[in-house]
């Protein structure tokens, strides 16, 4: 679904027909995502005497999986005509089939039939991982790709016929592939170590050879198609170069496996295609597992059908991923295990992974000043399109993000550990100029949505500085940012700026915050929103308050969501006011002091037995709620525990008023109100005030020397 971006022209992101389009602006500027080799085409925008499909972001169709949502479903004999974007001379394309079949589809150029065709097959999807909470069956999608044995230029015809078996196409991507590259001088070949270009022999102990013979220099893999059956090991100081990821291909589910390295190893420029069909995450069916070592390099590289591509643990100091292709991996793109310091990766296309596509996991050791940039990400089925589970001094910038599905935000910059010893964010995470597409998804655990960047204090609260600008969000089915402690413990997602983003058309908020914490907000505008610019119901209810501060130059966000009683659904808008709803529950509460375990949050919580008790023989003391936005209050109901163990007693207060939560006026000036277990211990105050915080200013109790309250309703009338 992504075009090309120049290196030489200004760029800006547009939405046509569902894809993502690249238009010259004609200065330079910076632009998200990668710099690619081959322009794409949806398949829904194409001429097709099919049956398009969606847009749908239900978890486990195939709409919802497809690039923009959106493909074209053809029967046997039906096809799906595109116009060549490019020169080009190859082509990719994103499918699927039912599952359990396989088939083929004939291909013509400009009308007339090829005598080659393209192979389809359901073997690589249809994922299920059933350890994997809210998991449904997923990775529905397969790519296959042809050389189409001509040159073609921009506005030729290239279409797809369904031959004998039903076939979803979403995107065709089209590529002037280049002449095989030819050997470098003193390189050592695999084929004269007795490797089979044809792929009919077991190549393994040829490429063994090779590498131990060109120790300092290049093992050079000729083009043809190489079968290994075991890993290979020791790999360090030696290149492995191929003639190009179109030509050179080594057909094996597993490449390198070693703990440790010396380093200084490149690999360039040929494909690895493996043959996993499931996840098995103590199976290491991954391109490299472990370590290449410090000052080392992967780049050229296409990567597809494996568990992950890259799993690097031990030392990768400095390395440099940069110019791949990974598609179809049942688990992540890369994950950066631990202890990565100093890498960098970089402009690589990811597409169609059944976890993060990128994640750094600070496991045993943090990952400290590495980054992700300029990568472009297309369709991550069960996870997020760039995770950052804790680390140090992390970078995230430029990257292009698009329709993320079940359980995944676009970037997730998260505390969630996994495993222990984990190392939480720390040092400054910058998270800059991203562009997010249709990212964000329903989290069937919480059932609640995911929004486009998520920032997550699920095992600790966040300590570090997180630093977010010059992120744009298009079409986001929910919210735009979220601040949540995915674990349900309240944690504080706090030391949050966010600068100068643009949204443009959100399902539901700007602003999701459902844990404590802090942020602030500038320059953000924020236009097309679903239900509101903001939804501040931090949980578990008593945990504390999510602050947000103006930092000035925002619209858009000046509209709160009213109920945290209820989720926002996409487009529905602002529920109307419920006279007879109370505001107040469930909502933050703090006080000014807590006797033992009668803490705030008990007075919100719609249980009367339970209750708030000040510090005692403290007196004046007082309880403060945030209602979440200003709400025109009109009656206090005041109550304590209705046991007739609790005599009756008279609490002499005032009601304070506040909308900005610092500036505080009387609403009702300070008398004494009777609790009388016989009237069920409750009090009615009348209010006149437009406010968002509400406190309770107590002076007083004839039956405890503490302020006590075991609930605090808030009502319209």
């Amino acid at each position: 679904m992504y075009l090309t971006r120049s290196a030489h022209l200004g760029i800006v992101v547009a939405l046509a027909a569902g894809a993502l389009v690249t238009l010259s602006t004609g200065t330079a500027q910076a632009a998200a995502g990668a710099t690619l080799p081959f322009t794409s085409a949806e398949a829904e925008a194409a001429t097709s005497t099919g049956t398009r499909i969606g847009p749908d972001y239900t978890q486990g169709t195939l709409a919802s999986e497809a690039s923009g949502r959106q493909a074209v479903r053809l029967s046997a004999g039906q096809r799906v005509e595109f116009t060549v974007p490019r020169a080009a001379n190859a082509v990719n394309v994103a499918y699927s089939v039912p599952d359990g079949q396989s088939g083929t589809m004939n291909v013509y150029v400009n009308g007339q039939k090829l005598a080659r065709t393209l192979a389809v097959t359901s073997k690589y999807s249809y994922v299920d991982t059933p350890w994997i909470a809210g998991a449904k069956t997923h990775h529905l999608y397969d790519n296959a790709r042809l050389q189409l044995g001509q040159d073609l230029q921009a506005g030729d015809k290239v279409a797809f016929e369904a031959a004998n078996t039903q076939v979803t196409v979403d995107v065709a991507d089209f590529e002037q592939v280049a002449a095989a590259a030819t050997k470098p001088a003193g390189a050592v070949s695999v084929t004269d170590k007795g490797a089979d270009p044809t792929g009919q022999g077991d190549a393994t102990q040829a490429f063994r050879d090779a590498i131990a013979a060109a120790q300092g220099g290049t093992v050079w893999i000729p083009p043809g198609e190489y079968r290994i059956t075991s890993s290979l090991s020791g790999v360090q100081n030696v290149t492995i170069q191929g003639a190009g990821a179109w030509h050179s291909v080594v057909r094996g589910s597993r490449f390198i496996d070693q703990q440790s390295s010396s380093g200084n190893v490149r690999l360039k420029d040929f494909a690895v295609i493996g043959e996993v069909t499931e996840r098995v995450d103590s199976a290491p069916d991954n391109f490299v597992n472990g370590s290449l070592g410090p000052n080392s390099s992967v780049s050229g590289m296409w990567l597809q059908h494996l568990k992950v591509g890259l799993w690097l643990t031990g030392t990768n100091d400095n390395l440099v991923v940069e110019n791949n292709r990974v598609l179809d991996t049942t688990a992540d793109g890369l994950n950066l295990n631990g202890n990565a310091r100093g890498v960098k990766v970089r402009n690589n296309f990811l597409r169609n992974q059944g976890d993060d596509a990128l994640a750094m996991w600070s496991l045993n050791q943090p990952d400290v000043g590495s980054s992700f940039t300029n990568n472009t990400i297309s369709q991550p089925n069960l996870a997020n399109g760039i995770a950052i589970y804790g680390g140090t001094d992390i970078t995230v910038s430029a990257n292009l993000i698009s329709d993320t599905n079940a359980l995944g935000s676009g970037i997730a910059i998260s505390n969630q550990k996994f495993l222990d010893p984990f190392h939480p964010l720390s040092g400054t995470i910058t998270v800059d100029g991203n562009t997010l597409v249709r990212t964000g998804a329903m989290n069937p655990n919480w059932n609640h949505p995911m929004g486009a960047l998520r920032v997550d204090s699920y095992d600790s609260a966040i300590e570090a500085q997180v630093r977010i600008t010059g992120t744009t969000v298009t079409d986001s089915p929910y919210s735009a940012f979220e601040f949540v402690s995915g674990g349900g413990r309240g944690f504080a997602a706090k030391n949050t700026t966010v600068d100068g983003a643009t949204v443009n058309k959100v399902g539901t908020v700007v602003v999701q915050a459902e844990t404590p914490g802090a942020a602030t907000f500038r320059n953000v505008t924020a236009t097309g929103v679903g239900s509101a610019g903001v939804y501040n119901c931090p949980y578990p209810a008593g945990s504390g308050t999510f602050t947000l501060t103006d930092g000035g130059g925002n619209s858009g966000l000046d509209t709160t969501w009213a109920d945290c009683s209820t989720w926002p659904r996409p487009g529905q808008g602002n529920p109307d006011p419920d006279p007879d709803r109370n505001l107040a529950a469930g909502r933050p509460a703090t006080a000014t002091g807590a006797q033992d375990v009668y803490t705030p949050g008990k007075a919100v919580d719609g249980d009367a037995n339970t209750y708030w008790e000040s510090a005692n023989n403290a007196f004046p003391q007082s309880l403060t709620v945030d209602l979440g936005a200003r709400q025109a209050v009109r009656r206090l109901v005041l109550k304590l525990p209705p046991a007739a163990a609790w005599g009756a007693r008279t609490q002499t207060l005032s009601v304070q008023g506040s909308t900005d939560g610092s500036t505080y006026s009387t609403l009702v000036a300070a008398q004494g109100y009777r609790f009388d277990p016989a009237t069920g211990n409750t009090v009615t105050v009348p209010v006149t005030g437009d406010v968002r915080y509400l406190r309770l200013h107590v002076t007083g109790n004839t039956g405890w020397p503490a302020a006590q309250f075991s609930e605090v309703e808030a009502y319209l009338s």
